[in-house]
């Protein structure tokens, strides 16, 4: 921000005492807005009368959520949480205001330490960067089927 205030989020982080902890990189990517518009578009397409049949047998808003809503959002869940993962893993700029220390760094942060000393191994520069896009393949592999599965059904009526 132009006025030397920090941004909104980093103050809620720091006033919870998350600043330099892993809880500080988890728990605001939690949320985005890709995420919330897939799990919506995705309720939307649960029928009405299901919701209906429960309430008349009784069940309140939170039992119907719990019980019926979210069982049935499990495919559009897991595709937020693979995107979210994938999209996390490689993130550079939270993380690198966030973690202060060596301990907390995530992949990126800590190559980008690495390349920065004066000494440039490139041989080590390349090994970790296959071991930092290696995971997310390797996940984007395993769970395709499920990525397109959860994304084709979200929002098709």
């Amino acid at each position: 921000m132009a006025d030397g205030q920090a941004h909104p989020v980093y103050q809620v982080v720091a006033s919870l005492g998350l600043v330099n902890r892993l809880w500080g990189l988890i728990i605001p990517a939690a949320a985005t807005p890709t995420g919330v518009f897939i799990l919506r578009q995705y309720m939307l397409s649960i029928p009405d009368e299901l919701i209906e049949a429960a309430r008349v047998d009784g069940a309140g808003e939170f039992r119907v959520f719990v019980r019926i809503v979210l069982p049935m959002c499990r495919p559009a869940l897991a595709v937020v949480a693979i995107l979210s993962i994938m999209w996390r893993w490689n993130d550079f700029l939270w993380p690198l205001v966030v973690a202060q220390s060596e301990s907390v760094y995530t992949l990126p942060v800590a190559l980008a330490r690495f390349t920065a000393e004066e000494t440039v191994p490139f041989n080590l520069i390349i090994a970790m960067s296959v071991v930092t896009v290696l995971p997310v393949i390797i996940l984007f592999l395993f769970f395709q089927r499920q990525i397109v599965t959860g994304i084709a059904n979200t929002g098709i009526k």
